[in-house]
């Protein structure tokens, strides 16, 4: 026994024997863990119901056995009592090895979980089809910078006046940009807000009514009744007043109808008008019922209100033409009033 333990002792006293032995150390250590991550990492993650923990082991798996095997050589290499300046260069390339591997599995890691939570509808609303893309390169931004950042360190490059340069450059771009960079963050927090949607009838601010026909980064673009398109920046519209018309618990759009008729009228014919016309309508909803409300005594007039529910916003103009035109027939027909502004002139001699 000590004649192998001294055997050993001589063998391991060579300097590429001892390498030799790292190397072959490393090379099994990696066999077995690559192993035991495939069994038991994996054995555990096939129990639950999504395959988003199984995408994400097996997108690790080589960056593990790369790691510890080239790690082994690294340590090898060392033994070999080479000049620092090859231990350096070696070194330096295959720790750089092992950054873009663990770089390259962590953008398949962000690309599988975006698309799982993109797939996962009315879960994360700032995640959808539109923004995935915006997630994707930004998160890789981020990734490739922190993956830079460390293989400068491994070469010992001094990163100092790199940093002060971006960090000129980041003010100047954001100085000049920051009209972009308004749009941009708006744009994010609109889709993450959701305070409209692709379709919905909005009016804004200003009295524009119309149909949003695109929500992106930069701009908003809304479609009025006129088939006029009009682009709003975000950062403007992130700041205003906007109803939504599609709101709601549902897109149901409620129309009023405003009409006078002369005093003297009877008013449960009139009630009784305004109520038929409504329910002969096809565009006017049965749920929730129309209301017709007597709300004022005017200068010279009774003021009635139809109250009357639609599908769609979209439709509101057809039906007010359409209710507007049979009131005005069927009050001609049952010789109901409506008054207008009239004024006697006495001529004086």
């Amino acid at each position: 026994m000590e004649q192998i333990i001294k055997t050993i002792s001589i063998f391991l006293e060579d300097k590429y024997a001892k390498a030799l032995v790292i190397l072959g150390s490393a090379l099994i250590i990696a066999w077995i863990v690559r192993f035991l991550y495939k069994i038991i990492f994996r054995n555990i993650v096939k129990k639950t119901k999504t395959k988003l923990d199984d995408e994400i082991v097996a997108a690790f798996s080589k960056p593990v056995f790369y790691t510890i095997a080239l790690s082994g050589i690294i340590w090898s290499v060392r033994t070999l009592g080479l000049s620092d300046g090859v231990n350096f260069i070696l070194s330096g390339i295959l720790k750089t090895i092992i950054a873009f591997l663990w770089i390259t599995a962590f953008f398949r890691t962000v690309s599988i979980i975006l698309n799982w939570l993109g797939k996962s509808k009315g879960k994360y609303r700032f995640i959808q089809k539109k923004t995935i893309p915006l997630f994707d390169n930004t998160l890789k931004l981020i990734i490739i910078g922190g993956g830079t950042y460390f293989i400068l360190l491994i070469w010992n490059v001094n990163l100092t006046a790199w940093l002060a340069s971006a960090g000129i450059a980041g003010l100047a771009i954001g100085f000049a940009a920051k009209d972009t960079l308004a749009n941009f963050f708006s744009g994010i927090f609109i889709m993450v807000d959701s305070p409209y949607n692709i379709g919905d009838f909005i009016v804004l601010d200003s009295g524009e009514r119309g149909r949003v026909t695109m929500i992106g980064l930069r701009s908003t673009r809304v479609l009025t009744p006129d088939d006029i398109e009009i682009t709003i920046p975000n950062a403007v519209i992130g700041n205003a007043k906007i109803t939504n018309e599609s709101g709601g618990p549902s897109e149901k759009h409620r129309v009023t109808i405003s009409v006078g008729v002369a005093y003297g009228s009877d008013i449960d014919k009139v009630r009784k008008i305004l109520n038929e016309i409504a329910r002969k309508n096809v565009n006017v909803c049965d749920v929730p019922k129309q209301k017709v409300r007597f709300r004022a005594f005017g200068d010279s007039s009774l003021d009635f209100q139809l109250l009357c529910w639609i599908e769609k916003p979209a439709s509101r103009g057809e039906v007010i033409d359409e209710l507007n035109t049979a009131i005005y027939k069927t009050f001609n027909k049952q010789n109901i009033e409506i008054p207008f502004p009239q004024r006697d002139v006495h001529m004086k001699k």
